[in-house]
C-alpha cells in the first residue's frame, strides 16, 4: 500500500488553459487498459525538458531531444506506457517517428511538432500499429479537465495516479500550475523523474523555461530514490502556454518570476515526493536530511549513501534500529576528509550520535518507537560548513522482490 498517498481529487486538478489531454486504450502491452495519452497544446505554447542522463536512453528521448532543439513549437506529447522503446536501435526509432507522423498528420501540425514518450518493458519492438490506430480516439478523448485520467494512463507499476495542481496571484491574475507524473521502480533520477509534466498558463519569457525546468527537476525529482536504478527513458517536461493576462515575466529573480518559480517547484517536489510514496513495496517514507556540509555535492554524497543502501531500507522495513548502517553509509560516501567526531545524528526527535559516537542518553527502544512509524527524517550534521540537501527514499521489502520478480509476467 502507499505510505500516505491518496488517488488525486479530480476536482483538485486545475485545467491549464491551453493544454487538453486526451486518453485511450491501445493494447499496447495488455488488452483493456489505459495506455495511450496524448497532450494538446495550443498554438504559441513553449516546452522545455530535462531527460535521462543513462547512456543507454530509450529511442523517445534520442527524439524529444532533437525536436525540442528543432525550435518549431510542440504542439503535442504522445505517452505510451506497456513497453519502454528502449535498447530497441533504429527500428526503434523508427516506430517512434512513425507515431509522430501519424499524430501530426492528424492534428495538422509537423511530426517535428511532436514529443514521443513511452515507459515499461525494455528491449521489446514498440508496437507502433496499435499506438497509431489508437490516436482517433485519443484526439476524439481531449479535454481540459482530463489530468486525472491522464495520470492513471502513464501509470506503470504504480497503484495510484500522481497529480497536483495549485494557483497563485500574479500582476492580479489567476496563474495555473498543474502537473503529473508516473513511477514506482526503477527510479533513482539523474536528471528528472521517470516521467513527469507539468502545465502552466504563465506569460513567461519561452527562454527561461529551460533554467526553470533544470531548477524544479534538482529540487525535486533529482531528490528521490527508490532503488537506485536510472532509468532508460527518465523525462520531465515543463510546458508554458503564456495565456494568462499578466505581464511577460522577464526575470526568474523577479518578485513575479519568483512566485511562479516557487509553485512551479512546490507542484514538482509534491509529484516526487508521491512516487517515493507509491515506490514498488514501500511502507516507509523516508527524508534523509544532511546539514552541515561544505557544499551541496558532498551533502548528496552522504545522503543518497545513506538512501541507497539496501542495508539501512531493510532495518527501516523491518523497524530495527540497527543505526550503524547509517553511519557506515555516511563513511563510505566519497568524502575523503571526513572527520568522524564531529558527526551527530537524529532520528526524528531521538539523538542517536553526538560526535561520532552513540549519545548517552540514546536508548534503543526510542530508536525503534520511531522506526515503527510510516514517516521517519534521519537527520545527519557533518560539521563541515553550511551547506545542506535533503533526499527522499523509501524502505525495501519482500514485495519489492516479487514485484520485479514478475514484473513481465
Amino acid at each position: 500500500m502507499p505510505v500516505n498517498l491518496n488517488a488525486p481529487d479530480p476536482a483538485s486538478l486545475h485545467p491549464v488553459p491551453g493544454v487538453r489531454l486526451g486518453v485511450t486504450m491501445a493494447g499496447v502491452r495488455k488488452a483493456n487498459r489505459r495506455d495511450l495519452s496524448v497532450i494538446a497544446l495550443d498554438e504559441g505554447s513553449s516546452v522545455a525538458g530535462v531527460f535521462t542522463k543513462n547512456r543507454f536512453c530509450a529511442a523517445p528521448v534520442q527524439i524529444c531531444r532533437e525536436h525540442l532543439d528543432g525550435g518549431q513549437g510542440i504542439r503535442a506529447i504522445l505517452v505510451n506506457t506497456g513497453n519502454a522503446n528502449a535498447g530497441t536501435g533504429e527500428d526503434g526509432l523508427a516506430r517512434a517517428r512513425s507515431t509522430c507522423a501519424a499524430l501530426a498528420g492528424l492534428m495538422g501540425v509537423q511530426a517535428s511538432q511532436i514529443l514521443p514518450f513511452s515507459t515499461g518493458v525494455i528491449m521489446e519492438t514498440l508496437p507502433a500499429d496499435r499506438i497509431i490506430a489508437g490516436l482517433p480516439a485519443a484526439l476524439a478523448a481531449l479535454r481540459a479537465d482530463a489530468w486525472d485520467e491522464a495520470a492513471a494512463g502513464i501509470m506503470t507499476t504504480d497503484t495510484l495516479p500522481k497529480a497536483a495542481s495549485r494557483q497563485v496571484q500574479i500582476g492580479g491574475q489567476t496563474v495555473t500550475i498543474t502537473g503529473i507524473s508516473k513511477g514506482a521502480g526503477m527510479i533513482r533520477p539523474n536528471m528528472a523523474t521517470m516521467l513527469g509534466y507539468v502545465a502552466t498558463d504563465a506569460n513567461i519569457q519561452p527562454e527561461l523555461l529551460q533554467s526553470l525546468v533544470t531548477e524544479a527537476a534538482d529540487a525535486s525529482f533529482n531528490r528521490i530514490t527508490i532503488d537506485g536504478d536510472t532509468s532508460t527513458n527518465d523525462s520531465f517536461v515543463l510546458i508554458a502556454t503564456h495565456q494568462a493576462a499578466h505581464a511577460r515575466i522577464e526575470s526568474l529573480s523577479s518578485p513575479e518570476g519568483q512566485v511562479l518559480r516557487a509553485a512551479v517547484i512546490a507542484v514538482s517536489q509534491q509529484l516526487a515526493q508521491a512516487i517515493v510514496r507509491d515506490g514498488e513495496g514501500a511502507t516507509k517514507f523516508i527524508s534523509v536530511v544532511i546539514e552541515g556540509g561544505r557544499d551541496e555535492a558532498e551533502c548528496k554524497l552522504a545522503a543518497y549513501a545513506i538512501a541507497h543502501s539496501p542495508l539501512v531500507k531493510t532495518a527501516f522495513f523491518a523497524s530495527d534500529p540497527n543505526l550503524g548502517r547509517i553511519l557506515a553509509a555516511v563513511g563510505y560516501a566519497g568524502i575523503a576528509d571526513l572527520d568522524q567526531t564531529l558527526i551527530e545524528m537524529h532520528l526524528d526527535d531521538v539523538h542517536v550520535v553526538t560526535k561520532g559516537g552513540r549519545h548517552p542518553d540514546y536508548r534503543e527502544e526510542d530508536g525503534q518507537r520511531v522506526m515503527k512509524q510510516s514517516e521517519i527524517t534521519v537527520r545527519v550534521n557533518l560539521h563541515r560548513g553550511p551547506a545542506q540537501t535533503t533526499v527522499w527514499t523509501c524502505d525495501l521489502s519482500h514485495d519489492y522482490v516479487s514485484i520485479n520478480a514478475d514484473y513481465r509476467s
